[in-house]
């Protein structure tokens, strides 16, 4: 069993990491509030999210400072002032700022090397006040840092550090994971890192219920796991959560438990060899292809869908023309689109049994042995043609359904029809491999296609 205490030292901020992103928070909100104060806007700055409450991961800090309005003003006098009030904050100290769009605007600033969110919200003190998602945030801060007891800190960490090691990590749709407010509910409710891994590995099963506020909503919600937000009952947090990533961590948990490492909280840097995974993909004797594209600049929250949408679009035009699909994978990497599509094979016979109706359906048999005369035959009652195909390779029909002619049996997502039509590439893997030569990231990609059993950080 590795030494979790020793663990948690090695993936805790440092107190010297933790008292610069606290100043830098402070001197943040003081900033914002004596500028509402100067200008008489009704708005009071806050620190929210992870930093505030002590769970977040040594490494990278974003820090999410909530500019809170009364309930009495309107949207767009708080997304104004709101912003305003960012943008002062950034130009005060910070070297760039980015406006961004969730469920309303916000703005981000990068200052002394953190990444920095001003969010206006709504001063809200229950979830029946709620009016936008945002809202919620401050409720949240509030309920952990009330509820988590001091020590459980270091065990919302080895949940975290566990789950994104581990790839479940992450609300966001290009992940589908565990947010990082419902890690910290699991430890609330299970008490320990160890009682959640428990928890997941012997109990849990699609639509578990945690009900911590004994709200008795939970049975309202149709998802993989289901945990009521204690500040609205009339959310799940786990909403985002797939039931892949579910089933992924539930086997993880089932895993450490069996064979608890250390390699379930440090990640290994991989080299990736081109020529080996090249190799790889061969030895497997099936056919991959790489499809690339421009991406849209559009936030990966909006983009990520469209792109699963269009992967799985691709393999349902594949598998109805007759072509085996083994697999695919999708993702975006600096401004492109990438899916990987691997079929058992390539080539089709340029024909195709067609199966009609019954004889006992008169009329329609009437008409199906007039289309097809004289290339059609019964079996057994039913009756069967041989229809000549559209397209005899997976190519040619992946460039007939991404032309303008044929971009209509597609679905893409509204982002993405003109980036694919006007800019998509279409390859065999080997091709892709050596005109491209494409960095580590996109390797690791590809490589963690082929060993999905792998843990997910051993090469991101």
């Amino acid at each position: 069993m590795p030494d979790l205490n020793l663990i948690l030292k090695k993936i805790e901020p440092s107190p010297e990491e933790k008292t610069r992103v606290e100043n830098l928070a402070k001197q943040l909100i003081q900033i914002i509030n004596q500028k509402a104060q100067r200008e008489g806007i009704p708005a009071e700055a806050i620190l929210v999210g992870s930093v505030a409450k002590g769970t977040r991961l040594a490494g990278k800090a974003d820090v999410d400072i909530f500019i809170t309005f009364p309930l009495s003003c309107s949207e767009g006098y708080i997304k104004k002032k709101g912003l305003k009030l960012g943008h002062h904050a950034i130009k005060k100290l910070g070297n760039g700022y980015e406006e961004r769009y969730a469920s309303h605007p916000y703005v981000t600033g990068f200052i002394n090397g953190y990444e920095v969110d001003f969010v206006p919200c709504y001063a809200i003190t229950e979830g029946r006040e709620l009016k936008s998602a945002v809202d919620r945030t401050v409720l949240h801060t509030r309920y952990i840092t009330a509820h988590l007891k001091a020590n459980q800190k270091g065990e919302v960490l080895l949940l975290k550090r566990f789950m994104q090691v581990v790839g479940c990590y992450g609300s966001e749709f290009k992940v589908g994971g565990f947010p990082g407010y419902l890690a910290e509910l699991l430890i609330l409710e299970y008490e320990t890192f160890m009682g959640v891994l428990e928890q997941a590995a012997h109990e849990w099963r699609p639509g578990y219920q945690v009900d911590l506020e004994a709200y008795g909503t939970a049975s309202q919600f149709n998802d993989p796991l289901v945990v009521v937000d204690p500040v609205d009952e009339k959310r799940n947090v786990a909403a985002a959560l797939t039931l892949q990533k579910m089933a992924e961590f539930v086997v993880a948990a089932s895993r450490y438990l069996d064979n608890p490492s250390p390699d379930y909280f440090f990640r290994k840097d991989k080299k990736i060899d081109t020529k080996t995974l090249k190799e790889e993909f061969l030895s497997r004797g099936t056919v991959n292809l790489v499809l690339t594209s421009p991406a849209p600049e559009i936030p990966e929250d909006a983009l990520y869908p469209q792109i699963r949408k269009t992967e799985h679009s691709l393999m349902k035009i594949l598998k109805r023309s007759g072509f085996r699909v083994w697999g695919s994978d999708s993702v975006s990497y600096q401004g492109r689109i990438l899916i990987i599509l691997e079929l058992e094979v390539n080539l089709l016979p340029p024909f195709k049994k067609h199966y009609g109706p019954q004889i006992w359906n008169r009329v329609h048999s009437r008409s199906f042995q007039e289309k097809y005369h004289p290339h059609c035959w019964l079996e057994d009652d039913t009756w069967v043609a041989l229809v000549k195909r559209g397209h005899t390779t997976a190519e040619s029909l992946l460039k007939y359904v991404i032309s303008p002619d044929g971009i209509h049996h597609l679905r893409t997502g509204r982002h993405l029809k003109d980036q694919l039509i006007n800019g998509y590439q279409l390859k065999a893997l080997p091709e892709f491999l050596e005109e491209e030569k494409p960095d580590q990231k996109v390797l690791a990609w590809l490589y963690h296609y082929l060993h999905k059993d792998e843990l997910p950080g051993d090469i991101y």
